[in-house]
């Protein structure tokens, strides 16, 4: 409910150091001192939201703008009363169904970038040019690791707030997105190159290497040539010939294979940000059945053998072995950290002398492959 608030008088005035304020004894002059306001009325979500301002030079001209906010929307209001950091923070608050990585990434760019950037700055304030201003000024920064920021980090810190600011055009506090204005100069969305001898010649000369970068078929082949004995021989070969997601590997239990159908079935997703997370996968369209061929079939027999052994080994040695059910596990049986088998792929990828690419570039692979006669070791 609005309150009709009162308006006074103030001044700078300092006796011994301290500021008179309106214990001015001079207020009573003409021209000495301005005229403020208080009052408070409720704001978008219905919470009473109580506001001060000053600096007016008359009585009247304060209790005119004190009836000018009292009369506007709600959605007016909340957007002149609140600051970008508020405004931020609510959205990620609000924020309740969205994947743990997706909101970490989200914070990430909220809190290091975002709001010591913007989040003095009253939301109605946010326009076109204040933020192409500042996103100019952030791109002269450098990142967490003393580089400079990248076209792709900058073009995700505009889509994390053209999404916050989204919700303030929905719920009325904008009549526009002013991010949709923001550029991004130099950036391109990444296409996965094939290392082809030109360009393995070129990044041994150079270093350089392609943003996103998939293996021909002999160069996965070699790399699962060299890693038959790695534990996680399996892990790399359903990502590399069946392309499945790093979190998808790891969640998969082995209630969701059927070696005798040769069918496996995408149920969950298991991500690590500020910690490990299961839930479903990234897209509906994630949800899906995978049917398996004999050699995968043979890979996975295999693997099971493995842990059975590893799960005897341990009652007989009496160490700790906890049955989880899931497919990749580590000694004790639980599963592993998604990060470990990313920095796992890494080494693997260095010790075999290939070309560098990622663990999720080994997917983008698999598509490439379902095109050619068939993937390397499918028909022994």
């Amino acid at each position: 409910m609005a309150t009709s608030g009162v308006s006074f008088k103030r001044c700078g005035c300092r006796l011994d150091g301290r500021r008179l304020e309106k214990s001015c004894p001079r207020l009573g002059e003409h021209g000495h001192g301005t005229w403020y306001f208080h009052c408070s009325a409720a704001n978008l979500l219905g919470r009473s939201e109580r506001v001060r301002r000053g600096g007016y030079p008359s009585q009247a001209a304060a209790r005119r703008a004190r009836q000018e906010w009292l009369s506007i929307t709600e959605a007016n209001r909340t957007a002149q009363g609140w600051t970008a950091e508020r405004w931020l923070r609510h959205w990620l608050d609000n924020r309740t169904k969205i994947r743990p990585t997706t909101r970490f990434h989200y914070t990430r760019d909220v809190e290091n970038v975002l709001i010591p950037h913007l989040g003095r700055h009253r939301l109605a304030d946010l326009d076109a040019r204040l933020l192409r201003a500042t996103f100019t000024e952030i791109a002269t920064t450098t990142n967490s690791k003393g580089r400079p920021q990248s076209a792709s980090a900058m073009q995700h810190l505009r889509t994390t707030l053209r999404a916050a600011l989204n919700l303030a055009v929905r719920e009325g506090l904008l009549d526009c997105n002013p991010a949709r204005h923001i550029e991004i100069s130099g950036y391109q969305q990444p296409h996965a190159k094939v290392w082809t001898e030109v360009r393995v010649h070129q990044w041994e000369q150079t270093g350089n290497r392609p943003a996103v970068a998939v293996w021909t078929a002999d160069q996965l082949a070699t790399f699962l040539g060299t890693v038959t004995d790695d534990s996680l021989f399996a892990f790399w070969w359903l990502t590399a010939l069946r392309g499945l997601r790093r979190g998808e590997t790891c969640g998969l239990r082995w209630t969701e294979i059927d070696l005798d159908r040769g069918v496996l079935t995408i149920e969950r997703n298991r991500t690590a940000g500020y910690q490990i997370v299961e839930g479903a996968p990234k897209t509906p369209a994630g949800r899906r059945a995978i049917a398996l061929d004999k050699r995968t079939v043979q890979v996975l027999r295999a693997h099971h053998r493995r842990q059975l052994d590893q799960r005897a080994q341990a009652a007989k040695d009496g160490t700790p072995w906890t049955d989880t059910g899931y497919v990749f596990t580590r000694a004790d049986g639980q599963p592993i950290n998604p990060n470990y088998a990313t920095t796992r792929f890494r080494k693997l990828v260095q010790r075999a002398g290939l070309p560098p690419v990622r663990l999720h570039d080994l997917r983008h692979g698999a598509a490439s492959l379902a095109h050619e006669a068939g993937p390397p070791y499918s028909r022994r």
